[in-house]
C-alpha cells in the first residue's frame, strides 16, 4: 500500500517533532548526568572530640646501673689472669694477679723497721727510767731528764712512723691481686699474661646489668607537658615510659622515671631525663641505644587525620564541609602529633566536617559528595 503525497506530508509533520523532543529530552538527561559525575565523591570525617593517650619518643643512651674501669694499682708484670671476656662474675672474686714478689719483699722489710723502731723505743723508755732514779737522787742534773723524754718521744714518732710504712707496703701487696668490685659481666681485656702494667693501666670494666638507665633529652614544651600531667596525677603513673629497643620491637619491661637534671641547656633548650629499667634477662647492654617513649594522657582532644592536611607557606590546613557540600581552606594550629593524627590547638572546632583523603585535588569553593567515614574505624586502623 503506498501513501499519498498529502498523507506523506500528515506523517512527516507528527514525527519530526516527536523526534526532536526526544532527542532535545535525552540531550538535558545526558548533560544532567555528566555534570553529576563531575562532582567528586570524597571521603569526610565529623571531628569529636575524646580522651587520648599522648607519647612522645626520644632517642636514649642507654648505660648500665653501674659500670667502672677496672685498673692497676700498682706496676708489675701481669702475672695471672683469672677470668674471661663476657663472664659473669661475683663481688669479691679474683680477676687479675700482678707478680708480688717486690711487694712481699717490701712487707718484710717493712716489719722488721717496726721491730727495730720498737726496740729502739724500749731502749728509750729504759733510758728515761734510769735518769728518773738519777734525779731524785740528785745525782744528775734534772736537764738530763728532759733530754731522755725527748728521746722516747722521738723513738716513738719513729715507731708510728714504721707502722705507717709497714701498711702502705701491705696496702700495695693488696693491690697486687684485683679482685671484681661487685656482681656485673667481664667487658674487653685488653693485655695477656706478661704484659707490664703501670700505675692506672686499664685492665678491664665491669658491668652491673641487673638494671639499666636510659638517659634521653626533652624540649621544653614537651618537658611542660609531663610536669603538668605529673601534678594532675598523684600516683605519678606519669613516670612510666616504655623502651623500643633498635630493632623496633619493644622491651617487654616498663621503666619509671627517676630523676631529671636541675637546669635546660642553653644550646638545645633542653632537660635530660634519666629512667631505669629492670633487665633480668641480660638483654640490653652498657652503651646501647634504644627510644624511651613517654606518655600523658590528654583529655577532649580534637584529633585530626594526617591524610587530611596540607601544607601552605608553613602552615597547616584542612578542607571543612559546608552544609551545601562546598568546601573551603581552613588554617588550624596543631598542638602535638599522635601516630597518624594531630591533637587540634586552635583553629577547628567539635562537629565540624573536613575532607579525609584527596586533599590534593580539591581547591578551596569546591562542591564535593560526601562519603562519611567513622573517625572511630581510622583510631583502628592506626598504628
Amino acid at each position: 500500500m503506498s501513501l499519498s503525497d498529502s498523507s506523506l506530508r500528515q506523517f512527516c509533520w507528527f514525527v519530526l517533532p516527536l523526534a526532536a523532543a526526544m532527542l532535545g529530552s535525552c540531550s538535558e538527561k545526558s548533560q544532567a548526568d555528566t555534570t553529576k559525575s563531575e562532582v567528586p565523591k570524597v571521603p569526610v570525617v565529623q571531628l569529636a572530640p575524646r580522651d587520648t593517650i599522648l607519647h612522645h619518643d626520644y632517642v636514649a643512651d642507654i648505660e648500665a646501673v653501674r659500670n667502672v674501669d677496672v685498673r692497676a694499682r700498682v706496676p708489675g708484670f701481669l702475672e695471672h689472669i683469672y677470668v674471661d671476656e663476657g663472664q659473669v662474675v661475683k663481688k669479691g672474686q679474683p680477676l687479675f694477679r700482678i707478680n708480688a714478689s717486690e711487694y712481699k719483699e717490701r712487707v718484710a722489710s717493712s716489719a722488721a723497721a717496726v721491730r727495730n723502731a720498737q726496740a729502739q723505743e724500749q731502749v728509750a723508755e729504759l733510758e728515761l727510767n734510769r735518769v728518773q732514779m738519777l734525779v731524785k737522787k740528785n745525782i744528775i742534773a734534772s736537764s738530763e731528764l728532759d733530754v731522755a723524754q725527748a728521746k722516747l718521744r722521738a723513738a716513738q714518732s719513729t715507731v708510728q712512723e714504721a707502722r705507717a710504712t709497714r701498711a702502705n707496703a701491705s696496702l700495695n701487696l693488696s693491690y697486687t691481686l684485683i679482685k671484681a668490685p661487685f656482681d656485673g659481666i667481664i667487658d674487653r681485656i685488653p693485655l695477656k699474661t706478661g704484659s707490664l702494667v703501670d700505675n692506672g693501666t686499664l685492665l678491664t670494666s665491669v658491668s652491673d646489668q641487673g638494671a639499666v638507665y636510659a638517659y634521653f633529652n626533652v624540649a621544653e614544651n614537651e618537658y611542660l607537658e609531663y610536669a603538668k600531667a605529673r601534678q594532675r596525677n598523684t600516683r605519678t603513673s606519669s613516670d612510666s615510659v616504655t623502651l623500643l629497643l633498635a630493632d623496633g620491637t619493644t622491651y617487654r619491661h616498663g621503666g619509671r622515671i627517676e630523676t631529671l637534671e636541675g637546669e635546660f641547656e642553653e644550646t638545645t633548650g633542653s632537660i635530660a631525663f634519666r629512667a631505669r629499667f629492670p633487665n633480668p634477662e641480660g638483654l640490653l647492654k652498657h652503651n646501647a641505644s634504644g627510644r624511651v617513649r613517654l606518655q600523658n594522657a590528654v583529655k577532649d582532644a580534637l584529633l585530626v587525620p594526617q591524610r587530611a592536611v596540607f601544607e601552605t607557606q608553613d602552615k597547616n590546613y584542612v578542607f571543612v564541609v559546608g552544609p551545601n557540600s562546598k568546601i573551603r581552606q581552613q588554617a588550624f594550629t596543631p598542638q602535638a602529633r599522635l601516630s597518624d593524627f594531630y591533637i587540634v590547638k586552635a583553629g577547628l572546632k567539635p562537629g565540624e566536617r573536613i575532607v579525609y583523603e584527596g586533599v590534593q585535588d580539591l581547591r578551596d569553593g569546591n562542591t564535593i559528595q560526601a562519603q562519611p567515614v567513622a573517625m572511630k574505624t581510622l583510631l583502628a586502623e592506626a598504628p
